[in-house]
């Protein structure tokens, strides 16, 4: 089970609709600061402290290559997330099932 702190930093850090645009690029493959500043209404540096809370928060990782840092999406982080969500998901399905199985109840005593 993902640890409830972590999952609440990253929740916190893709609050921010910056920080979830330099997440949602990064899902398209691992990029640098500059490829990741492009296009964006922000300055590298502001990219540059985007991704140091995206890492904090464990959802990012980043390596060095060259003279640069290459950054990408760490599957732990998302994993963290993605458990998160599935105690929900679960709970849904459950109780999808359990109503649809009233339904079949309620059909067979009808007939």
């Amino acid at each position: 089970m993902a640890n409830a702190n972590q999952t609440k930093n990253a929740f916190a850090a893709l609050a921010d609709p910056t920080r979830r645009e330099v997440f949602e690029r990064l899902a398209q493959g691992p990029r640098s600061v500059g490829e990741l500043a492009s296009d964006l209404p922000v300055s590298r540096p502001a990219v540059s402290q985007h991704l140091k809370v995206l890492k904090d928060a464990g959802l990012v990782t980043d390596r060095p290559e060259g003279a640069r840092r290459v950054y990408q999406i760490d599957p732990q982080g998302l994993g963290q997330i993605r458990a998160w969500l599935d105690r929900f998901w679960d709970s849904a399905l459950e109780a999808f099932k359990a109503e649809a199985e009233k339904d079949d109840d309620d059909e067979e005593d009808e007939a």
